[in-house]
């Protein structure tokens, strides 16, 4: 017998005005023709703007791919599978016969499908911002753990550890040229290194911190890429 979507509301901590929204979010497409299929489908997009504005706001220096690779682990299937099971959704969910008998209330592709819904319920009954809110707060504990992850550091800090883990002396930065006024200048940095068969990279910015970021950035993608 599945619970009262009411308890699943409260859990969340919202309150609907349409309760009936939840309770289609919560019912799967092998019970019937009123299912979350569509609630799914907008409540992945709303997701998926969250988290993306969110990592934008937490991870300043974070480059796009690195953002994006941040935002693929937090609204994986499996993610959103364990979260779903915190909420205990699967006890909420109205399934087809033959999905209950298969165990379907414990598919990770059930229950996230169901908790994308369950957003995109949110969404439609009360707006962004409560949504936005609720996304927050059930991936605050994952969005936290992200902080120590390599790939957030910058590229200079990256190329040095890429160094010591191997016994290699650190890189050397040289500005090779300056040019411009005062106010407005490029420099150009050379990056070295003494590793078997590499070239020395260069970078160029209005500051001198960029242009050795820029070149220790091409170091590491020469030196990882063999």
């Amino acid at each position: 017998m599945t619970r009262s979507p009411d308890l699943l509301a409260n859990a969340l901590g919202y309150r609907f005005d349409d309760l009936a929204l939840l309770q289609r979010a919560l019912t799967h497409r092998s019970s019937g023709k009123n299912n979350n299929e569509r609630l799914e489908f907008l409540g992945d997009a709303v997701l998926g703007c969250v988290i993306a504005a969110e990592l934008y706001r937490l991870y300043p220096k974070a480059r796009e791919g690195e953002l994006s690779r941040l935002r693929a682990s937090l609204v994986r299937r499996e993610s959103l599978a364990e979260l779903a099971q915190t909420l205990d959704i699967g006890s909420y969910l109205r399934l087809g016969s033959g999905e209950r008998k298969s165990g379907g209330h414990h598919r990770n592709s059930i229950l996230a499908d169901g908790l994308e819904a369950v957003l995109g319920a949110i969404y439609l009954d009360g707006g962004f911002d409560p949504c936005r809110d609720c996304i927050l707060a059930l991936f605050a504990d994952r969005l936290t753990g992200l902080a120590d992850l390599p790939d957030l550091k910058d590229p200079k800090t990256r190329l040095q550890e890429y160094l010591q883990s191997r016994q290699l002396p650190l890189p050397e930065y040289s500005v090779l040229e300056t040019t411009g006024n005062a106010h407005d200048q490029q420099f150009r940095v050379q990056c070295r290194v003494q590793a078997d068969g590499s070239q020395p990279t260069e970078g160029i910015a209005r500051n001198r911190r960029n242009a050795e970021q820029t070149a220790a950035a091409q170091m590491l993608e020469q030196l990882e890429a063999g």
